[in-house]
């Protein structure tokens, strides 16, 4: 069996971005697989999940010491997405062999990372929204309990484990955008240790699945695994202090670029899209900045000359109280 040392360097790279934002495992590795190294989309589901399996409870560790999951929240999701995934699997079977079933993955792929991109666009978004309105002395102190939602947490448990299990894509980039929809008070490294425990039984059960109906390819699993065990435990410790808003501007333009390419995209009308979107990004995050400006200008009190004077005055006295 011959070892690929370049395989392992990027999923050592796609780890570390896991563990610093809880997501882009599947997004990223999985095309990743497809894209550079050309192993077939099923056998790069196959291999990642299995991968993702032994990845995945070492990032959840870290946070599990740090006490930023939601046990409730783990166990609803799970609920869900445990025999989803592995009904997943079963169902990516049930599609046949050879060109047309890699072709159904592959077009599920696309649309489950665009899915992702679009919910990290509004993720951000929402989170402008909060920093804007919010006083400066939220997120800090205790943090905020959230009364949990059973049922469509179950239901989000339950998308999210059929799509992991078809396309190895949604247990990080999927499931943490719903969280963020339907917790909003959670803080983001609860929002990235919740995510991270609860995809622990669910890419084992569509590891599991996998490894009995899939395509399972031992020498991309080994790359694979080398590369983001220490990856994703570099992530996770660097998380609580890493700018991870830069981070996610970069995972929405790979899943995007992913996406287009599991269209079938070539490389040139790619690239130019890929370039638009930068320049789309680069404008709307001036409008948002300058409209922030423009609002702090307006709430915050203008300082008047005879203010200014009279903390001129209230200085000068102080020196002779002081006296």
């Amino acid at each position: 069996m011959d070892f690929d040392w370049a395989m392992a360097l990027g999923s050592f790279l796609v780890a570390i971005i896991v563990g610093l934002t809880g997501m882009g495992g599947g997004a990223l590795m999985t095309p990743m697989l497809v894209t550079f190294f050309g192993v077939s989309p099923l056998a790069a589901v196959s291999s990642d999940l299995v991968a993702a399996a032994v990845m995945k409870p070492v990032g959840s560790a870290v946070h599990y010491r740090q006490g930023t999951i939601n046990m409730r929240l783990v166990g609803w999701l799970c609920a869900g997405s445990v025999p989803a995934a592995f009904s997943g699997v079963l169902l990516a079977k049930a599609l046949g062999h050879g060109g047309s079933v890699e072709n159904v993955i592959s077009i599920a792929m696309g649309v489950a990372l665009m899915i992702a991109a679009a919910g990290l666009v509004l993720r951000a978004y929402m989170s402008h929204r909060r920093r804007a309105g919010a006083p400066e002395s939220e997120g800090k102190g205790e943090a905020p309990e959230v009364e949990v939602r059973p049922l469509p947490t179950l239901m989000v448990g339950l998308v999210g484990g059929l799509v992991v299990g078809i396309t190895s894509v949604g247990s990080g980039s999927l499931i943490i955008v719903a969280l963020l929809a339907l917790y909003p008070a959670l803080k983001a490294n609860q929002l990235v240790g919740t995510d991270l425990l609860q995809a622990v039984p669910l890419v084992f059960a569509a590891a599991v699945g996998h490894l009995l109906f899939g395509d399972f390819r031992m020498e991309v699993t080994a790359a694979l695994l080398a590369g983001s065990i220490p990856g994703v435990y570099l992530g996770s410790k660097i998380s609580s202090r890493a700018p991870s808003a830069l981070i996610r501007r970069f995972l929405v333009l790979v899943l995007v670029a992913s996406s287009l390419k599991m269209f079938g995209l070539g490389a040139a009308p790619l690239g130019w899209t890929l370039l638009a979107l930068i320049v789309a990004a680069a404008a709307g995050w001036l409008v948002l900045r300058r409209t922030a400006r423009n609002r702090d200008t307006l709430h915050s009190p203008a300082v008047s000359p005879g203010r200014s004077g009279a903390s001129g005055e209230q200085s000068k006295r102080g020196p002779t109280m002081a006296a």
